[in-house]
């Protein structure tokens, strides 16, 4: 089985959004945090493509899940990691 493992960098780039430390860092900090009852790719601040894209590779496991489980975590904490 060939996985990949993927970076935050990589989880913005392939979202269309600037992928620079400082961007993401700005993002998080700009939508946190998420409600505990809310799914990632239910946010607001997703357009419809990131949404869908978010929850197809959770809802399969993919070689991107464990990244977009870090922004997961980062969204909902208090702290910037």
């Amino acid at each position: 089985m060939n996985t990949h493992i993927h970076t935050l960098s990589s989880l913005f780039d392939q979202l269309g959004l600037d992928s620079k430390d400082a961007s993401i860092e700005h993002f998080v900090d700009l939508y946190k945090p998420i409600a505990g009852e809310i799914e990632l790719h239910d946010a607001i601040f997703w357009n419809e493509s990131q949404a869908s894209f978010i929850k197809q590779m959770k809802d399969e496991d993919a070689d991107w899940s464990g990244v977009i489980d870090q922004l997961d975590v980062m969204l909902r904490s208090n702290t910037f990691s």
